[in-house]
């Protein structure tokens, strides 16, 4: 077997498609495990720039399988938009495969994901705005319409139905907003169903059969570890499991099917929207970084929060996700700072921690302990292997690895392809 993880150590936007789409040019099968259209990978080769949202990064391979797992919600207007995004760039879908047990975002999803934010005022989350909590919340209540729903045109009627008229009552009733038209949404989902039906099948027959027969499959998954909705910073959290044991759930395997995970980590710490970020630099460093990288959202556009690294939080992940591997993104953004830092523990009420606490309310009172580091110059882009790096980035990804535990295998010194050094 052969089946490799790849999950964000962080609060996403780590740059997992880049190392997605790297490790994707050995693998035979990627496969997507969680999360919506609400995040993004970015990919960029021989002087093109992919944005993906839905569709697995390995789709620039043409003999690899792409699957959409159970574990995605899925809205089909954006999957279609990025099927056609990806058609006029000349990349061919016919070997996308999608789930038929993942779930249909509806446009009351969308509608209800607007109106509570607006309702929450001051507190409310954050969120893209794209239904992808409001659909989590129906396939838990146990309410939501699949792939193999839409596919079944009485079922379909009959489910949307009962949902819409529920749901209208809730968007005029509680948060005063416009009925859906009914009749509109059952007749323009069955559309998207004659476009959905030829990519669909039983994707967990497909992954078990492919894994036994020794190929190399690859499990991608969106957000970061701090994201998660059981061990992320809640509740400013994504809906689903980042983490390496949403792919269980999200694509159908047991837990024994999994090799190695690969952690990716920026060599500095960003987030979006609200919540505590010990790290934060709000400062012209801080304002350097996000410009250097490039730190604005693949999917909404909303710069970034930065600071920096925050190995507290790689340990944690290192620990949830059983990581093997550390993948090092954004080295060269780092380069012509003359000293960084890295937080290796936290102090609160005169005490100093280890650990990545539960409570926000503790969290925002940590304090990073910070060990302090030369920086490097524009020479570490040219580097190929991890011995051309600068002494100083050596003994900065040195120090990751001590206290993370965990061993960095891939260090990315640039956003193509060629840059990126194996270890």
């Amino acid at each position: 077997m052969a089946a490799k993880v790849v999950i964000g150590a962080q609060w996403g936007d780590e740059g997992k498609g880049k190392i997605t789409d790297y490790l994707a040019e050995n693998a035979d099968v990627v496969v997507r495990y969680q999360g919506g259209n609400n995040a993004g990978h970015t990919v960029e080769t021989d002087d093109e720039q992919y944005k993906l949202h839905l569709i697995p990064s390995g789709i620039l391979y043409k003999n690899t399988i792409n699957i959409i797992g159970d574990g995605v919600v899925i809205d089909p207007e954006a999957l279609f938009e990025e099927i056609n995004y990806l058609k006029e760039k000349g990349v061919s879908v016919h070997n996308l495969i999608i789930s038929d047990r993942a779930h249909i975002i509806m446009p009351y999803h969308k509608v209800i994901d607007s109106l509570s934010e607006r309702d929450r005022g001051k507190s409310d989350i954050g969120t893209t705005g794209k239904g992808i909590g409001p659909c989590y919340t129906d396939k838990f209540e146990r309410s939501g319409i699949r792939v193999c729903d839409i596919l079944k045109k009485d079922v379909f009627i009959e489910k949307a139905t009962a949902n819409i008229e529920f749901k209208n009552k809730i968007i005029t009733k509680i948060y005063g907003g416009e009925a859906l038209d009914k009749e509109k949404i059952i007749d323009e989902y069955l559309k998207y169903a004659d476009i959905l039906r030829p990519y669909v099948k039983d994707t967990t027959v497909i992954v078990d059969r492919e894994i036994k027969k020794g190929r190399n499959v690859l499990f991608e998954g969106a957000q970061g570890t701090l994201l998660d909705i059981d061990y992320g910073t809640y509740p400013y959290v994504t809906s689903s499991h980042p983490i390496s044991g949403g792919v269980c759930v999200g694509a159908g395997v047991g837990p024994k099917a999994i090799d190695k995970v690969f952690g990716v980590c920026k060599a500095y710490t960003t987030r979006v929207g609200k919540g505590p970020f010990p790290t934060e630099l709000n400062c012209e460093i801080g304002d350097t970084i996000r410009e250097k990288g490039h730190e604005y959202g693949t999917t909404t556009g909303r710069p970034r929060r930065c600071g920096w690294l925050d190995l507290l939080m790689l340990k944690y992940s290192a620990r949830l996700s059983g990581i093997t591997d550390i993948a090092i993104t954004k080295l060269d953004t780092l380069a012509g700072i003359e000293k960084l830092k890295i937080c290796t523990a936290y102090e609160i009420d005169g005490k100093i921690i280890d650990y990545f606490p539960a409570s926000l309310e503790d969290l925002a009172m940590c304090s990073p302990v910070y060990e302090e580091f030369d920086g490097w110059d524009d020479s570490v882009k040219k580097a190929s292997t991890f011995e051309e790096l600068p002494a100083n980035a050596k003994k900065y990804l040195k120090r990751i690895e001590e206290v993370s535990g965990a061993s960095i295998s891939i260090v990315s010194v640039g956003p193509e392809r060629d840059e990126t050094i194996i270890i």
